[in-house]
């Protein structure tokens, strides 16, 4: 019994820091006026390549949107559906974790992709962005490949290189 709480406390603690540094990485990224808008460059998009190393991180991603959304002064439909955008790409790069090495870079493609998709309905909907649904689909897509794709691919391989093992 003793055992199996040490994982509970564990894996919740582990979830709780990933929140925590989900929205600070996303206030940096507010700080400097990149976090959202009609181009999008929240460097804590980074970490959505957490899950493949331990699931708490799926938990931790989605709490820390949620929670990034709310300090930053998102609209309500911003807070929901952004957080879903992250539930689903976190989802995807779990369900994606026993692809070989060379090909990791495809976990990183729930996460760019659920946001590309998701993400402009929002901006068109909740903010009366004027732009064409295409037009946004392409600029959020492109902050997505810059920061959950480049940088995600390269936390894996730091990770990887670092021998990084989940307690």
């Amino acid at each position: 019994m003793k055992r199996q709480s040490h994982k509970s406390v564990m894996f919740l603690t582990r979830g709780g820091v990933i929140a925590a540094l989900y929205t600070a990485l996303t206030y940096l990224s507010f700080l400097l006026g990149l976090s959202s808008g009609v181009i999008q460059f929240r460097i804590s998009e980074a970490l959505c390549i957490l899950p493949i190393f331990m699931p708490e991180a799926i938990l931790g991603l989605t709490i820390g949107c949620f929670i990034s959304n709310l300090v930053t002064g998102a609209f309500f439909w911003d807070i929901i559906f952004g957080s879903v955008a992250t539930l689903i790409g976190a989802t995807g790069a779990f369900l994606l974790r026993g692809i070989s090495d060379k090909l990791k870079w495809i976990v990183t493609l729930p996460t760019i992709l659920a946001n590309a998709i998701i993400i402009p309905f929002v901006l068109i909907y909740a903010y009366g962005v004027p732009d064409g649904y295409f037009f946004l689909m392409f600029t959020v897509g492109v902050g997505e490949i810059v920061c959950a794709g480049i940088g995600g691919s390269l936390l894996y391989y730091t990770m990887k290189k670092s021998k990084f093992r989940p307690l």
